[in-house]
């Protein structure tokens, strides 16, 4: 059975929501109910050092679920890196050792949606390194042509904790996105909650043929006009937002943007109690 904070975030949600329940039919979900590995139908997993410079090695054991939630654990493990190779270009390849775990578990090939309306709700770590996000990516062409929505994201900017929200796609250069971000300091919902990092909340994306709204809590964080998301030369003037994307859900630490990791605070989880996909009626 799901928690009462869980239950209770729930009939929150339901009773903010500015569409009534009747508008929306529920297409996809994983409830997390099953003790042991995620759903293999549903997720799969990436794998070593990925993206960020981040200093997490990405694997398998290091997503479970328990007690109706799944749970991304970042640990603190050292042992030599497989992939290391003296005098390779690639960062992660530059690594001699693995210090710390964690998991990225995403639908790629097994669910993507085209519009709608995405739930995800968790508790996320937010200790120093902590990078929990939950967000999503197209498939049919390379990032940032493809699309990606920033549901959440959760980082120190230059020392200080926010909780962003942001959207980007492809420009005329190679690997280089055009972003709409918007970045909230977390005082803004500490100031509210002093333990606002103890509780679960429920993370949403409405996603349409006009703009992505994204919200925390029922509060607009970020809203943007898919007029704008148009990719550049590289992307050939596409709009990726009109092509289905998939869902991943992952805990860095530290890279580019995670900052210095609190050694005291790892382990860290991140806990997943729900994600849900609802198309319009």
């Amino acid at each position: 059975m799901k928690h009462y904070l869980s239950m209770m975030a729930l009939m929150l949600v339901a009773s903010m929501a500015p569409m009534s329940a009747q508008e929306w039919r529920l297409i996809w979900s994983d409830e997390f109910d099953r003790d042991g590995s995620p759903d293999s139908t549903f997720w799969n997993y990436e794998e070593g050092f990925v993206r960020n410079h981040e200093a997490q090695w990405y694997q398998t054991q290091n997503a479970f679920q328990q007690n109706g939630r799944l749970i991304i654990e970042a640990r603190r493990e050292q042992r030599p890196n497989p992939t290391y190779r003296a005098g390779a270009r690639h960062w992660g390849q530059q690594r001699e050792q693995i210090e710390y775990t964690s998991a990225c578990v995403t639908t790629r090939g097994k669910f993507e949606f085209l519009y709608g309306r995405l739930e995800v709700c968790a508790r996320i770590p937010t200790a120093g390194g902590a990078w929990p996000a939950i967000w999503t990516l197209g498939s049919s062409m390379e990032w940032p042509s493809c699309g990606e929505i920033d549901v959440m994201e959760f980082y120190r900017v230059q020392g200080v904790p926010h909780i962003l929200a942001n959207v980007a796609w492809g420009s005329d250069r190679r690997y280089q996105a055009v972003w709409n971000t918007q970045r909230v300091p977390y005082t803004h919902f500490t100031e509210r909650d002093a333990n606002w990092d103890q509780h679960f909340h429920v993370w949403r994306m409405d996603w349409d043929e006009t703009s992505i709204c994204l919200y925390l809590d029922d509060e607009l964080l970020n809203e943007t006009p898919l007029s704008r998301t148009v990719n550049g030369r590289i992307g050939r003037h596409t709009n990726p937002f009109n092509r289905p994307q998939y869902i991943l859900l992952n805990l860095a630490l530290g890279g580019d943007n995670g900052g210095a990791i609190d050694d005291t605070a790892v382990p860290m989880r991140y806990e997943i109690d729900y994600v849900r996909v609802y198309e319009k009626k």
